[in-house]
């Protein structure tokens, strides 16, 4: 999948189906001049839902769709016959998708298994025929409602990659690197900054056939809560992951002031976020010594930490375990 081709953000007009009139009608028959009411009642309208699918990876199939209106529901008849229900508009979505309204941002649904279905915006009722309104004193009503209008609104639909692990540092931490090595993803690697335009998934196998999902998501840079960067486009991201893994290079001037930074754009982009388990890794630490190593970890932050080479295979298997740890302690 290209890069271009990831899209985890959308915004849609959508209108479900109006209801369906009931219906004014009396029984007419050779030996029946004068039948009771017998109108049925109107369709409902179509819903607007949205299902989840285990196949998707991105919103991309929904960027060019600006306008979903469901089908309006049919009249009712004769003969008490139900006028035909509208037809839903069904939309699929990636694993991990919310909708919520863009002006509120209030959250409308969220869909997190394959072949969940949530329904967005119901369509409306279908009026009631004269059938229902017949009484000792009015035999013959005239009277059938109306069908209930839809609903029509703007929905936003964003994905929010579903991971055990997110990986978080400044871009060219080795993080696309790392994730290339224990798994089979096959992210762009390249020396300069955000290389990486779009989350990369990889499952990681561990011990007895086991595995956990790991997420490399874009770069985070100073400022990135604030809108700098690629990094609040995708911080997104990282609310769903159940433990993040910070990566910081070993030849960064100051390890503790770098973990302390990326800690704090995801503090002010979301608080929930300090609740998350969380791993150092040092990583390129193929370039130090045994003696640069004791010099440096007295000044790490206190944090479970790791001094690791994905080049090298240097502690990887170390780190499998403390992520595993992390995710089932």
């Amino acid at each position: 999948m290209a890069p271009s081709n990831f899209v985890d953000y959308v915004k849609i007009y959508c209108r479900s189906g109006n209801g369906g009139a009931g219906s004014v009608h009396f029984r007419r028959e050779k030996y029946l001049p004068k039948g009771g009411p017998d109108g049925g009642d109107g369709g409902k309208g179509g819903d607007i839902v949205m299902v989840g699918n285990a196949q998707l990876w991105t919103l991309l199939h929904l960027r060019y769709m600006r306008h979903l209106r469901a089908d309006h529901g049919m009249p009712g008849g004769g003969q008490r016959s139900t006028g035909a229900s509208g037809k839903d508009i069904v939309i699929e979505v990636p694993l991990g998708t919310i909708a919520k309204d863009p002006e509120t941002g209030e959250l409308i649904g969220e869909i997190t298994e394959d072949g969940q279905r949530m329904a967005l915006l119901k369509g409306g009722r279908g009026g009631l025929g004269n059938d229902h309104f017949k009484t000792s004193t009015n035999q013959a009503p005239k009277l059938a409602q109306p069908g209930e209008d839809g609903v029509e609104s703007f929905i936003v639909f964003e994905l929010k990659i579903l991971a055990d692990v997110g990986l978080v540092g400044f871009p060219n931490a080795g993080k696309s690197t790392l994730l290339s090595v224990v798994s089979a993803a096959r992210p762009e690697i390249a020396d300069y900054p955000f290389t990486t335009l779009r989350p990369n998934l990889g499952i990681v196998a561990y011990h007895d056939h086991q595995s956990f999902v790991m997420a490399d998501i874009p770069g985070i840079i100073e400022g990135a809560s604030e809108g700098k960067g690629l990094g609040l486009r995708f911080l997104r991201h990282i609310e769903r992951n159940s433990l993040l893994l910070f990566m910081v290079p070993a030849d960064s001037d100051d390890i503790k002031k770098e973990y302390e930074v990326l800690l704090n754009e995801l503090n002010k982009y979301n608080p929930e976020l300090m609740d998350k388990e969380r791993i150092l890794a040092i990583s390129k630490s193929d370039m130090l010594d045994e003696e640069l190593t004791r010099e440096i970890t007295p000044t790490l932050p206190d944090v479970p930490y790791v001094f690791i080479s994905s080049v090298a295979q240097k502690n990887l298997d170390r780190l499998k375990d403390m992520i595993w740890m992390g995710l089932n302690g």
